[in-house]
C-alpha cells in the first residue's frame, strides 16, 4: 500500500480542514455565551453560506482535478491557462454573491420561516457573511490549484493563519476584548470576514508571486472557446452536484427550524461536532482526486484505480476511530457547547446516532473524489439530484411532519440518504471501465468515461 504517499497528501489537508472545523467550533462556543438565539442564527447562516459556497464550488473542484491531470501529463501551461479562466469566472460569481448579501439577506431568513427575533438579530450577521464568502470563492480555486500539483501544505498553512485570525477577532470583537469595541454577533461576523480574506490574500501571494517563476502564474490567460467551455460546463456540473445536496440540507434545516429554537440549536451543535468526522472525509476525498487525477495524466489508469482504493481504506480507518471517540465522549463534548438542558440532551442523542453512520458520508467523499479525478462529473450530478430530491427530502418530510419523530427522525432520514449515496458512488467507482478513460481536456464534448461495466 502507498500509505506514505497518501498520508503525505492527506495529513496536511486534514490539518487544513481541522483548522476550519476547530475555528467554527471555538467560535460557536464563544458565540454560544450570547444564548440559544445566537447559536440558532449562526446555524441557519452556516446552512445558507454552505449553499452559496456549494453553488460556486464547482469552479474550485474543476481546477483541482484538471490541474492534477495536467500535472501528471506534464502540461502545466494549459493548467495555468485554465486556472486563469476559472479566476475570471470567480469575479462574476462574487459580484452575484455580494449583491445578494447586500440586498436579500433579510428576505432569505424570512423565506426559511425564521422567527421575528432571528430575522431581526440575524440579518446583519448574514449580510457580512455573504461579503466574506467572496474571499472564500477565490480561495477555493487557488487551493484547488495547489492541491492539483500535490501541494497540500500551502492550503494548510494559509488556513491555519487565517483561522487563527478569525478566532482572535471573534474573541476581540464579540465581547470587546483586547481594546476592540464590543460588537456582539456582528463582531463575530466581521471576524469571519477578516479570517477569510487573510486566507485569500496569502494564497494569492503564493500563486501569483511565489509560484510565478516555476509556472508563469501571472501570465494573462487567453480566453479560448474550448477551455472556456470546458471550465464552465464542468464547474456547472460539479457546482450543481454540491448545490443539490446543500439545498436538500437547506430544506432539512427548514424542517428542523419549525421544531423550535432549541431543536435548531441542538441540530447546529450536533453538526458542529460531526464536522470533525467530515474533516478527514473531505481530506482523503481531496487526496483521491489528486492521486487519481495525476495517474490518469500519466496514462496509468490501473494505478489510479488502486490509489483511489487505498486512499478509501486509510480514510475509513480514520473515520471509524473518530466515530468511536464521538460516541464514547458525546456527553463531555456537548457540555463544551451549551449548558441548556434541552439543547444538551437532544444534541447528545444526535451525536450517538450518527457516530458510526458517518462512515457512509466518508465513503461518498472518498469515491466521489476518485470519480472527480477521472472527470466522471455527470454521474456525480445525476446521483446527487436523484437521491437528494427523490429520496432524502421526501423522507425527511415524512419523518418530521407525518410520523412526528422530530429531530431524531430528521437525522435518521439524513443518514439514510448519506448511506444510499455513499454506496452508490462506491459501486460506480468500481464499475468504471478504467482502461477506456481519457483525459478530460482531450475533448470538451466527450465523457472521459467511455463506458461503465454492466451489472
Amino acid at each position: 500500500m502507498n500509505y506514505k504517499k497518501i498520508l503525505a497528501l492527506a495529513l496536511p489537508s486534514i490539518a487544513s480542514f481541522a483548522a476550519m472545523t476547530a475555528t467554527g467550533t471555538i467560535n460557536l462556543i464563544m458565540v454560544g455565551s450570547l444564548g440559544a438565539l445566537a447559536i440558532a442564527i449562526v446555524g441557519v447562516t452556516n446552512i445558507i453560506m454552505y449553499n452559496v459556497w456549494a453553488l460556486f464550488s464547482g469552479i474550485g473542484h474543476t481546477v483541482n482535478y484538471l490541474v492534477a491531470q495536467h500535472y501528471g501529463s506534464n502540461n502545466m501551461k494549459r493548467g495555468i491557462k485554465q486556472t486563469g479562466i476559472a479566476l475570471y469566472l470567480c469575479v462574476i460569481a462574487n459580484a452575484f454573491v455580494i449583491l445578494v448579501g447586500l440586498f436579500a439577506s433579510e428576505a432569505i431568513l424570512s423565506v426559511m420561516g425564521s422567527s421575528a427575533d432571528l430575522i431581526r438579530e440575524g440579518t446583519s450577521y448574514l449580510m457580512i457573511r455573504f461579503l466574506a464568502m467572496a474571499g472564500t470563492v477565490f480561495t477555493f480555486v487557488l487551493h484547488g490549484f495547489f492541491r492539483g500539483i500535490g501541494d497540500t501544505k500551502t492550503p494548510m498553512v494559509t488556513s491555519i493563519i487565517g483561522n487563527l485570525a478569525m478566532i482572535f477577532f471573534t474573541y476581540a470583537l464579540t465581547y470587546g476584548n483586547a481594546g476592540f469595541p464590543e460588537m456582539g454577533l456582528v463582531g463575530a461576523a466581521w471576524a469571519v470576514f477578516i479570517g477569510e480574506f487573510t486566507i485569500f490574500l496569502l494564497s494569492a501571494y503564493v500563486y501569483f508571486i511565489a509560484l510565478h517563476k516555476r509556472y508563469g502564474t501571472r501570465t494573462k490567460a487567453k480566453i479560448e472557446r474550448a477551455d472556456s467551455t470546458l471550465i464552465a460546463s464542468e464547474s456547472a456540473k460539479l457546482g450543481a452536484e454540491e448545490f443539490s445536496k446543500s439545498m436538500a440540507m437547506f430544506v432539512f434545516t427548514v424542517f428542523v427550524t419549525q421544531l423550535g429554537t432549541n431543536a435548531l440549536a441542538s441540530n447546529e451543535v450536533a453538526l458542529s461536532v460531526m464536522s470533525f468526522g467530515f474533516m478527514p472525509a473531505f481530506a482523503f476525498g481531496t487526496t483521491a482526486t489528486i492521486l487519481v487525477g495525476q495517474d490518469i495524466g500519466r496514462g496509468d489508469p490501473l494505478s489510479a484505480r488502486r490509489m483511489g482504493t487505498e486512499t478509501a481504506i486509510l480514510g475509513s480507518i480514520f473515520i471509524l476511530i473518530l466515530g468511536l471517540l464521538e460516541f464514547v465522549f458525546a456527553e463531555s463534548i456537548i457540555g463544551l457547547y451549551t449548558n441548556d438542558p434541552e439543547v444538551y440532551e437532544l444534541a447528545v442523542q444526535l451525536i450517538q446516532i450518527s457516530a458510526f453512520l458517518q462512515l457512509f458520508d466518508a465513503l461518498f467523499n472518498f469515491y466521489a473524489g476518485g470519480l472527480r479525478g477521472i472527470g466522471d462529473t455527470s454521474f456525480l450530478l445525476k446521483i446527487s439530484l436523484i437521491l437528494s430530491w427523490l429520496f432524502f427530502v421526501p423522507l425527511a418530510y415524512v419523518c418530521v411532519n407525518v410520523f412526528h419523530l422530530e429531530s431524531i427522525g430528521a437525522w435518521l432520514s439524513l443518514y439514510a440518504f448519506i448511506t444510499a449515496i455513499g454506496i452508490a458512488v462506491m459501486i460506480r467507482f468500481y464499475r468504471v471501465d478504467w482502461l477506456a478513460i481519457k483525459l478530460k481536456s482531450e475533448s470538451t464534448h466527450e465523457s472521459p468515461v467511455n463506458k461503465a461495466k454492466e451489472y
